[in-house]
């Protein structure tokens, strides 16, 4: 197994130990994590897709169910805004 070192700053270190805290991991663990799903090709092929879907489907999808909500009812904190 490879080992590597690289130097964050006190906020990316505070945020990913949060994040750790949240998924009950530790650290280290939460890094190596989210360092493999980075370094995943079916990860960036899927992201790639996905992006292309929303693209090409988002104007039926807004014609059957209206435009994505920018907060305010039906908005879910902490979830990603529609491109």
């Amino acid at each position: 197994m490879k080992q590597l070192n690289l130097r964050i700053d006190e906020e990316t270190h505070e945020a990913l130990e949060q994040r750790a805290e949240a998924a009950g991991m530790s650290l280290p663990d939460y890094a190596r994590k989210v360092l493999a799903e980075e370094a995943d090709e079916r990860r960036e092929r899927f992201l790639t897709a996905a992006a292309h879907f929303s693209q090409v489907w988002a104007p039926a999808f807004e014609a059957e169910f209206g435009p994505y909500p920018q907060g305010g009812a039906g908005h879910r904190s902490g979830t990603a805004d529609a491109a």
